[in-house]
């Protein structure tokens, strides 16, 4: 049974088939969509920005359009460019992740969006124009709008993660038993190697919360707030 587009239909036959306008339609939704992502991207100052996701998304709508041109001849084509589009742009994506000092992974949603693009791309190519606009609404639901609520989340959790940097050693028995004193439980504690010639002792800590007042009126930011005024801190903050 065929998919029924309702947004093809509405188009005509031009738009589903492979002619001249129904290719430059799919190139131009493409750039139009993939543009708007990568500006959203670009705004935030993230690694990837609005040139890299037209490419991406155009490349995978042209890789879509040339093997249904070749399955439309009727000799049982399969789509294995398609699928080797996915897998280059997965391991585009990955390039894009940054290790930092602070052991933190950054650029994993530009690079998830990188690959969600690619199968925009080929969705298009494919002349699903429903599963497009349908998805493409999504995508930028989730890029655009879920990012506040997935900090509160984060901050209301009853793990979190510091990047703690000491003048000495010699404290972090101090903090630890600050740590205690206020109820929470270290689960985990490495040093950064980083940081070996700077002067400072500095650490990656996994703290959870186990007192019930701290997990009902507390925030991860209130808690290293009140965290850094120790003097013996140089500084402190959350590894998000």
């Amino acid at each position: 049974m065929s998919f029924y587009d309702p947004i093809s239909s509405l188009l005509g036959s031009w738009a589903a088939e492979l002619s001249l306008p129904g290719i430059l339609l799919r190139i131009a939704l493409a750039v139009g969509l993939s543009s708007i992502i990568g500006c959203e991207r670009a705004r935030k100052r993230h690694s990837a920005g609005l040139r890299t996701f037209i490419l991406i998304t155009m490349g995978a709508c042209i890789t879509m359009m040339i093997d249904r041109g070749l399955d439309l001849t009727g000799s049982g084509h399969i789509y294995l460019m398609s699928a080797a589009v996915i897998i280059a742009i997965a391991i585009i994506s990955s390039n894009s992740l940054v290790f930092s000092s602070r052991n933190q992974i950054k650029g994993l949603t530009t690079a998830v969006a990188m690959w969600a693009c690619g199968i925009l791309g080929l969705t298009i190519g494919a002349g699903q124009y429903t599963i497009v606009l349908v998805s493409f609404a999504a995508t930028m639901i989730i890029l655009s709008f879920l990012t506040g609520a997935e900090i509160w989340l984060k901050n209301r959790s009853n793990y979190f993660e510091v990047h703690l940097e000491l003048k000495d050693a010699y404290y972090l028995q101090n903090f630890i038993t600050t740590i205690r004193k206020l109820n929470l439980k270290i689960d985990d504690i490495e040093v950064n190697p980083a940081y070996h010639n700077s002067g400072l002792s500095v650490y990656s800590i996994a703290i959870s919360i186990g007192s019930e007042e701290l997990k009902k009126y507390k925030t991860h930011e209130e808690i290293i707030e009140a965290l850094s005024s120790l003097e013996y801190i140089y500084h402190i903050e959350e590894i998000i």
